[in-house]
């Protein structure tokens, strides 16, 4: 899944792409490049970011939407129920919710649109989830969650087999609770039979393991924990560098037979 951010805000890429034709193009690279998603998001989710309204954030993605319908399996990253409907309709065929389904509304559009959906866990919103996060067990209370969205999912009328989960690595979690979720990720969702999205890249945790504060660091680990993530079982990598963690991608699945 390649990172298409039509942000002026996002933590990594935020105004690289806000030009429809630029972002076209960088699609369209990730797409020559072995994406199999583009994932398209119109509102930055970084910590303390600002929400933008449901008329700025359909401004963004929609004429990248068009743009590229027909041409790659779109995924729409958005916690807005009235985007995602709009997203659909212009030819989106997955909803990235980093809300987790929490909004009932979320769950009578997925169940509409017949489309994939992925939630994701996070502690509180993006504007407070990095605040002290506490748990008692992390990989316990993702992977309770984990069952609860399903259960309510499924009485909205959006069957399991349309739900891929996202831990959440970055959300609402310490640099110990992202290792803890990554070391034990062969635990989590286990009873529910369902792929497990990694989201990893760039984030600022692996700086912090490095003692690194530059962006360009981030990005060789990144590999790293696609290969780690998919010998322990994750299926689905959203990525902002495709070539190399899709060749690592490939690589390990190689050796995995």
């Amino acid at each position: 899944m390649g990172i298409l951010n039509v942000t002026p805000d996002s933590f990594s890429d935020g105004g690289s792409w806000l030009d429809v034709a630029a972002a076209v193009a960088h699609a369209e690279q990730m797409l020559a490049e072995g994406a199999e998603i583009i994932d398209i998001g119109g509102e930055s989710t970084r910590p303390g970011a600002t929400p933008v309204s449901e008329a700025e954030e359909l401004r963004r993605v929609l004429p990248i939407i068009a743009a590229l319908a027909g041409k790659a399996v779109i995924s729409v990253d958005t916690m807005k129920p009235a985007v995602a409907r709009e997203a659909c309709a212009a030819g989106a065929a997955i909803i990235n919710d980093v809300g987790g389904l929490r909004d009932p509304v979320m769950l009578e559009v997925a169940a509409e649109t017949g489309a994939g959906v992925v939630a994701m866990h996070m502690l509180g919103n993006p504007q407070t989830m990095q605040v002290a996060p506490v748990y008692a067990n992390v990989v316990a209370e993702v992977d309770d969650f984990f069952c609860q969205i399903m259960a309510r999912a499924v009485r909205s009328g959006v069957p399991a087999a349309r739900l891929v989960f996202d831990p959440g690595i970055g959300f609402g979690k310490t640099v110990e609770h992202n290792l803890e979720l990554l070391r034990r990720l062969p635990g989590i969702g286990v009873g529910m039979s369902r792929p497990l999205m990694l989201g990893v890249s760039r984030k600022s945790f692996i700086g912090k393991v490095l003692g690194s504060a530059r962006m360009e660091d981030r990005e060789w680990p990144t590999v790293a924990l696609t290969s780690y993530g998919r010998e322990h079982g994750a299926r689905i990598f959203r990525v902002h560098e495709v070539k190399a963690n899709v060749e690592a991608l490939r690589m390990t699945e190689a050796i995995l037979g």
